[in-house]
């Protein structure tokens, strides 16, 4: 319970509730590819479902099954056509919301416009980026090594904060993260990319160090953009779906940012190396 309380959130379901996304996604990807797809999918549309919902609680009005047919539309758009496929998907499905609120009439349509374009880019976009890792022939050993990435990140992060954190990282944002957690996902991510990237990428090791260095920092933001967000709507978590983690955005926000920095590390690698 002491851990409970410092942690600011209950450690077995926790625990519980990430291995089991660990073994949906290995089974995605081992069994059929396109599952891992459908499963991103599936998540980023409960995290819209989420969103939504939060925004509702501020008297913002944004449309859940518009955005829901956006996000579908991006995922197929992204497993069929690549990072194209994706850009153009989003080009797309902008200027069709913002016409959808366009049709509400003008109060609070500004509101409504930011909303809309934040949800499809936050999560249906940068989620896209998961699915263009799992694209490739090689597309179970990059999205593993990206889930050891972030997990090395948010778990050890996490066991080092509640064992020794003392000093808040951003207090105002989220009091619960310390500096001395972001030392421990800084050693832990490292050590685990370095290990990842040799024996499941069969790349050189050192490239481990830059892309962890990179998880670390986008893994970090992503979590207090969410936490920032949660603030500023006054809210705790933005779900309860996941027992332990609170909403699926819970569960997304730190996985959204780091899936584009460990896309573009893995082209730069392909071109450079």
């Amino acid at each position: 319970e002491a851990i409970n309380k410092k942690a600011g959130r209950k450690l077995l379901p926790s625990i519980g509730v990430g291995l089991s996304l660990v073994g949906l996604v290995w089974f995605a990807l081992s069994y059929q590819r396109e599952i891992f797809a459908i499963v991103v999918a599936i998540a980023v549309i409960l995290g819209l479902r989420e969103i939504v919902r939060a925004f509702a609680a501020r008297s913002i009005m944004i449309s859940f099954n518009a955005l829901t047919i956006a996000a579908i539309g991006l995922a197929y758009a992204a497993w069929n056509g690549g990072v194209g496929g994706l850009a153009v998907a989003t080009a797309i499905a902008i200027p069709l919301l913002l016409i959808r609120a366009l049709l509400q009439g003008p109060e609070g349509f500004v509101a409504k416009a930011t909303a809309t374009i934040f949800s499809i880019v936050y999560l249906p976009f940068l989620a896209g980026f998961l699915i263009l890792l799992a694209i490739p022939s090689t597309g179970f050993q990059r999205v593993m090594t990206f889930m050891v990435l972030v997990g090395c990140n948010d778990t050890f992060g996490y066991i080092v904060g509640v064992l020794f954190g003392k000093h808040p990282l951003v207090p105002t944002i989220s009091p619960k993260k310390t500096w001395e957690g972001l030392i421990g996902s800084t050693i832990f991510t490292i050590a685990g990319g370095c290990l990842a990237f040799k024996f499941i990428m069969d790349m050189h090791w050192w490239i481990g160090i830059v892309v962890g260095l990179t998880i670390v920092f986008t893994a970090t933001c992503g979590d207090l953009i969410e936490s920032a967000m949660k603030r500023d709507m006054s809210l705790k978590d933005m779900g309860t779906l996941l027992p332990g983690h609170g909403g699926m955005l819970d569960r997304l926000d730190s996985v959204v940012l780091s899936a584009p920095a460990m896309w573009l590390a893995l082209e730069l690698v392909k071109r450079f190396l």
